[in-house]
């Protein structure tokens, strides 16, 4: 397959590593001093791009993609809410292809059905709070995690209890603590830590007067993110639309 690669940060360079590793081409790698390559002929030559870049850098890049016939495997996150609509109108009524995930990492994947079917449970159990917090890298711009808001829209929708998310505390690179754990009571708290090269962990926690349960995926390494982003382009170069993990594994 061959393989354009659209952000050359540290998840870029990864992605490169084991895709070539897995037989894969890369014809192309763009990032923010090359964005003329994007008319050259090797990178409409790609079956998929892997985009990786900042909330305010995807949806461009999305469109230039998609002006080249290339289909788009992204682990942006932020672009969402504003562009959101726009994307699945393209996908739906126009052709086109991406495949988004905040998480592309095939643990995560397996956390996520856990967080879902625990909510499930717990239903029934109003004696338990729920909150999250999440810890990653301080380079991270997003918080909370694009994962974060992931996790916390499947407890909402396992819980009728709740009707959505709030943000709780961000506790900065330097210790500093701003916002509140206090939410509505009909909002989940999802707070922010930002510390060293954390490549990403998530906890998930039931409190009650009697006990508490808590659920954490920690990323060793932002390898499995990479893995699972190429696996994602081998899936999405035998398909079409709007994509997410959710076609690929089903748990």
């Amino acid at each position: 397959m061959k393989i354009a690669i659209i952000g050359y940060g540290k998840m870029g360079k990864m992605i490169e590593q084991i895709a070539i590793s897995r037989g894969h081409e890369i014809v192309s790698i763009i990032d923010a001093d090359n964005q003329q390559d994007y008319d050259t002929p090797e990178f409409a030559s790609a079956d998929v791009a892997i985009e990786f870049t900042t909330p305010t850098a995807a949806y461009g890049n999305y469109l230039k993609a998609f002006a080249k016939g290339v289909k788009v495997v992204s682990g942006s996150t932020g672009w969402m809410k504003e562009h959101g609509d726009d994307v699945r109108r393209m996908c739906s009524e126009e052709g086109k292809t991406l495949f988004w995930a905040s998480n592309f990492s095939v643990g995560v994947a397996i956390f996520s059905a856990v967080n879902r079917y625990l909510a499930k449970i717990m239903n029934g159990f109003p004696q338990y709070e729920v909150s999250m917090e999440e810890t990653h890298h301080v380079h991270k711009l997003d918080a909370p995690s694009g994962t974060a808001i992931t996790l916390a829209e499947e407890i909402v929708d396992g819980l009728d209890r709740k009707s959505g998310w709030a943000k709780g505390t961000l506790t900065a690179p330097d210790g500093t603590v701003t916002g509140s754990g206090s939410v509505a009571g009909d909002m989940v708290a999802v707070s922010s830590v930002r510390r060293g090269e954390v490549p990403g962990i998530h906890s998930i926690k039931y409190d009650s007067e009697a006990d508490s349960i808590t659920i954490t995926h920690d990323a060793h390494s932002r390898k499995g993110f990479a893995l699972g982003a190429v696996l994602a382009a081998e899936y999405t170069k035998e398909h079409s639309g709007l994509l997410t993990i959710g076609d690929m594994f089903k748990f």
